[in-house]
Order: C-alpha cells, then structure tokens, then sequence
C-alpha cells in the first residue's frame, strides 16, 4: 500500500519551509531561500519534493507571502490558520504567539488548537526580519554576525518608525565611525520594541511563544523577553510553524 503525504508549503518573502507528515507525524522539512520569484521557487520545491519520492501520492496545502504561486497546491490558506495549527501542534498549549516574518508581523491568540484573534502589521517593515537583513548589509554582516556583533554593543538607539528614516539613521551612524556592534544592537532592539508594542497593545498572555525565523536567536528572544517582561519559549521547529500548519491541513484531504 503506498504511503499517504500530506506536505505543507510557506513560502515567505524571505525563506521558504517546507514540511511533510506521514500521518500525522513529521517526517521530514527543509528550508530555502525564496529569491526573487515566488514561482520559480515553487517548482524548485516541487523538484526537491519528486526526488525525495513524495509527489507520486501527496495532497498539498501552500500558505505565505508566495502562496498563491504553488500552482499544484491542492489548498491555500493564510499564514495565520496555519501558524496557529503549527503552533498548537508544537506545544498543544494556549499562547499569544509571535511571528516576526520578512514581511509582517503577526500576532495570534491561540486557544485550544483555534485562532481566537489576531493582529498584523504589514504596513511598515521597520518591525520585521526584513528590516534587520537589510540593515546587516549595510554593516556588511549576514544574520548570525548581525546578532553575535550586537551581543557585544551597546544599544545605539533608532529612533524612526519608518524603515526608509530607519535607514538613514543607520547610514548617519555608520557615516560618523559609530561601532559596528553598537548599531547592530541599536537595530535589533528597534525591532523588539516595535514588536513588543504592538504585542502589548494586543494583549498577551502569560504563555508566549516565538514563532518564524527569529525563532533561531536566542539574542532577539532575550531582548524581546525583557521588553514584555515576561519569559517567551520557542522551539526548535518554530520556524516552521507556518508550514506544520499546512501539513496539517492537508492531511484532512485524505480523509
């Protein structure tokens, strides 16, 4: 009898995850770079997918920034369905949940497996992954260098809530010999206040928990966590959240 393959798909407007369940268990995920063109990274997947000898039976689901570009999705659903269903499936907890996206930041309100409410701010990627890719170029460091330099700065604040003024404060600080290692901490503590405040103005609970890429740094966890003042736990298939989610609503359609 053959196997049954429920493969859900997040391409974000930075990274794509992808994640695949056998049942209901995850058997297998993996991540790349979205680029610049979300179609063409959607037959990559689909590539990667055949050779690791899914695609022959497999339902689909596709959520994200590209979603609509996975042409063989069997579904698509937004990132925050999904993030919720990937979150409960990690924790099996109630839970404000924080997802800093490339894009947008999301804020969810998990109870028991359902999205009670939600807010997201897409408006301005100031307080976004993006705004921190794109401020690590500037101090010619890709991500991992970005937070270990801030780890050993002092905060040099970033005042702008724009990311354009954002900028321009940062090549301003560059340009007057500002150490590297106390701007990168003055743009990631920009972020986590501009995350914590549209958190708190939400509402949060006392279970939080870090979902997306920033999931991964244990320095952007700490900084946000004593900006809410309050612990937040992560785990280490956060950054798939979104994709678990899709997995998991594929799944039914073999039903």
């Amino acid at each position: 009898m053959d196997k049954k393959y429920s493969v859900g798909i997040d391409i974000g407007s930075t990274a794509s995850k992808i994640t695949i369940l056998e049942n209901q268990t995850i058997i297998d995920y993996f991540i790349i770079p979205t680029g610049w063109n979300g179609k063409e990274t959607a037959g990559k997947i689909y590539d990667m997918l055949k050779e690791k000898g899914y695609t022959h039976s497999m339902k689909c689901v596709a959520t994200g920034y590209g979603r609509i570009c996975v042409d063989y999705a069997d579904k698509v659903v937004t990132e925050i369905t999904c993030h919720g269903k990937g979150v409960w499936y990690l924790t099996k907890s109630n839970a404000t949940v924080i997802d800093v996206g490339g894009q947008d930041t999301k804020i969810i309100r998990l109870e028991n497996g359902m999205v009670n409410d939600f807010l997201m701010n897409d408006k301005c990627a100031a307080g976004t992954g993006k705004f921190i890719e794109v401020m690590s170029t500037r101090l010619g460091a890709d991500l991992n260098e970005m937070y270990e330099l801030a780890t050993k700065g002092t905060v040099l604040p970033i005042s702008s809530m724009c990311t354009v003024f954002a900028e321009s404060e940062v090549i301003s600080h560059i340009g007057s010999g500002e150490k590297r290692e106390n701007i990168a901490a003055g743009v990631i503590d920009s972020v986590a206040e501009k995350v914590a405040n549209m958190a708190l103005r939400f509402g949060i609970s006392d279970h939080i928990f870090l979902s997306g890429g920033l999931s991964n740094s244990p320095y952007f966890i700490s900084v946000l966590s004593k900006k809410l003042g309050k612990e937040i736990f992560t785990n280490s298939k956060a950054a798939y959240s979104g994709a678990i989610g899709a997995a998991i609503t594929a799944y039914k359609y073999w039903k």
